[in-house]
């Protein structure tokens, strides 16, 4: 069985009128990743890959997140998961080999959170609140994957967690 992480980047700055791929988080969001960070290692040993979108909020994310774990894990930026539809984030989670048993995506909204609907099972705990609600800025949900990475989409899996950010104990 394989687990899947997804975690929408944190709050980002608005300050700029410049690219948004270029938009960096801001002193929230820093704060929220760190917190994240604080918390991941105590749910998950390790990742045996991390697939993050290259826009500069996810890396910063991605960076401040997984600080805590040592080796740190194998990270693919990819510009193909820059605001990447729900489609486009199964077809990429179609091609993991494997080998890799516990995989983290880093990415955005709103194909982030239409991807956990696709993949909930409807009886999970939580099911509710990730399709009645908000996919917020550094919420993190993970899934049990009972299928072959090749076959994600083909059934639905058991949530078992959805934590955001203000559940960790911070302001979203």
């Amino acid at each position: 069985m394989h687990q899947l992480h997804l975690l929408r980047h944190a709050k980002s700055s608005w300050d700029d009128d410049g690219d948004d791929h270029a938009r960096p988080l801001n002193r929230r969001g820093r704060e929220a990743a760190r917190l994240i960070g604080e918390k991941l290692p105590k749910v998950v040993a390790g990742f045996d890959l991390v697939l993050c979108s290259s826009a500069l909020r996810t890396r910063e994310t991605a960076e401040l997140a997984l600080a805590g774990f040592d080796p740190t894990p194998n990270i693919r930026y990819e510009d193909g998961l820059y605001l990447a539809s729900c489609a486009a984030l199964m077809q990429r989670l179609r091609q993991i080999d494997e080998r890799h048993d516990t995989v983290l995506v880093i990415g955005h909204n709103p194909g982030l959170h239409e991807l956990a609907m696709a993949l909930a099972a409807p009886d999970s705990i939580g099911f509710s609140t990730l399709v009645n609600g908000k996919f917020p800025t550094g919420v993190r949900c993970r899934f049990v994957i009972g299928t072959d990475w090749a076959e994600i989409g083909s059934t639905r899996h058991r949530l078992v967690d959805y934590v955001t950010v203000k559940s960790l104990g911070a302001d979203d």
